[in-house]
């Protein structure tokens, strides 16, 4: 965590000389997991998630984000409406370490050059790369087997507005599609341990981030036009 933010400081004097509008700031709120385990909402966050963000602004319209977020993840087929998994009792704690980088979308003109109030919706999607723990369930325990990592596609819809001449707040929902189906131990890669598959292995999981983000501008203020 102490790496990325030293990092963020580093490359601060660089990118002011690039003559564009700048974010850094931090994210906070909640997680939640949608896999085999667990109930199937997926906007209810149980667990604190926070992180830290940089966007690089070339358009009104457009921006290039990066992100550092981590949480932890829980899930408990107890608070599940699915009879089966609440007859199952199974239950799980991970850790989810991110680190994406993609494109946000706004829906209506974001133009940091001038100073009036603006509000706009947003997307963002690109890639995300991600940490955890590879686990299984033996006796309806949760154990762990090793340190893994895989990639999610994320999928944010967001609004933000500026609130003061540098500072921009942002609420949003920020859903992963992950490339793998054991972050709830559910569907072991070890072959050795195969056979404590369960649920559906044919689906993959999701987890969820829903909070706020707080950024900071800075550099010179261009005025978009065209050339």
């Amino acid at each position: 965590m102490n790496k990325i933010f030293y990092l963020f400081l580093l490359f601060s004097p660089l990118m002011v000389i690039q003559a564009q509008i700048h974010e850094i700031g931090v994210f906070a709120g909640g997680s939640n997991f949608v896999g085999d385990v667990g109930p199937t909402t997926y906007v209810s966050p149980n667990k604190l998630a926070f992180g830290l963000l940089y966007k690089w602004n070339k358009s009104p319209r457009h921006s290039y984000r990066f992100s550092y977020t981590q949480s932890k993840i829980t899930s408990n087929d107890l608070d599940s409406k699915e009879a089966s998994r609440n007859q199952r009792g199974y239950r799980f704690d991970n850790s989810i370490k991110e680190v994406s980088l993609g494109l946000e979308f706004n829906f209506f003109d974001f133009n940091l050059h001038e100073s009036n109030t603006k509000i706009t919706p947003y997307l963002y999607s690109g890639l995300s790369y991600f940490r955890y723990d590879a686990l299984y369930v033996f006796n309806g325990q949760t154990e762990k087997d090793k340190n893994d990592g895989s990639f999610a596609i994320p999928m944010n819809l967001g609004i933000k507005s500026n609130i003061t001449r540098n500072l921009i707040l942002a609420a949003e929902v920020a859903a992963r599609y992950t490339l793998t189906d054991n972050i709830d131990g559910s569907n072991p890669k070890n072959t050795n341990l195969e056979y404590l598959r369960f649920g559906n292995i044919n689906n993959n999981d999701w987890y969820v981030f829903s909070g706020v983000t707080l950024t900071y501008t800075f550099g010179n203020k261009p005025c978009y036009c065209a050339e």
